[in-house]
């Protein structure tokens, strides 16, 4: 069976986001000064064919820690949609 897996990578909240931080001067630039934090991060799907929605998610965890998130500055989270 086929499986979209999504994974959300984010920043640690104890570390400075540079990308967000950009990002937040750029909205209160634009006139959008009740932003008060933004934080950047990646949005990734994989089709992943498994003979189970939890082989599937391992898969999409081995995937995230060997490749997709840097665990020294990085956490992610998976989600199973189909």
């Amino acid at each position: 069976m086929i499986y979209q897996v999504q994974i959300k990578v984010m920043p640690l909240k104890d570390l400075l986001d540079p990308q967000g931080k950009a990002v937040l001067g750029g909205l209160h630039n634009l006139g959008m000064n009740g932003v008060s934090d933004v934080r950047v991060g990646k949005h990734i799907t994989l089709q992943i064919e498994a003979g189970s929605e939890t082989a599937a998610k391992a898969i999409a965890e081995e995937a995230s820690k060997k490749l997709l998130a840097n665990a020294v500055m990085e956490y992610f989270e998976i989600e199973v949609i189909q």
